[in-house]
């Protein structure tokens, strides 16, 4: 089933919602990640200089991997396109108006948004108020 390609809709619709827990960003060499795939990372992106892991916060402490500071996520509902032109354009100008920082993950259903754990109550609220803009008319 194809995703949503109107950026009114995907923005009004787009529901915010809060993962439950804490995740890390690490890293490790392309030739230990066979080693840490039993972390269940919930993502994973492979670049020259090493493998990226997404990872539950607590895992990464359990595994003793050095970690980037703690980000919530949050996954938009929508089932977006990842044709879709703007979208994450006009969230990340949301959430950089609000002085907070975006990582974005786009899988094929959702866009996930990685925000610093301090912020995700501000992230959420600046979210919930662009699609309630697009949505009043």
């Amino acid at each position: 089933m194809p995703g949503m390609t109107d950026l009114t809709q995907l923005l009004s619709g787009m529901k915010p919602r809060l993962v439950a827990g804490e995740f890390v960003y690490c890293t490790v060499p392309a030739s230990a990640l066979a080693d840490h795939l039993h972390l269940e990372p919930i993502g994973l992106f492979r670049e020259k200089e090493g493998v990226t892991l997404i990872l539950p916060l607590e895992a990464a402490k359990r595994a003793g991997l050095p970690a980037a500071p703690a980000m919530r996520m949050i996954t938009l509902e929508v089932h977006s396109s990842l044709e879709a032109v703007g979208l994450t354009a006009a969230f990340a100008t949301a959430l950089g108006n609000e002085g907070i920082s975006a990582n974005v993950v786009a899988a094929y259903y959702h866009d996930h948004i990685f925000v610093p754990a301090a912020d995700a109550g501000r992230a959420m609220a600046a979210l919930m108020a662009l699609s309630a803009a697009q949505s009043s008319p």
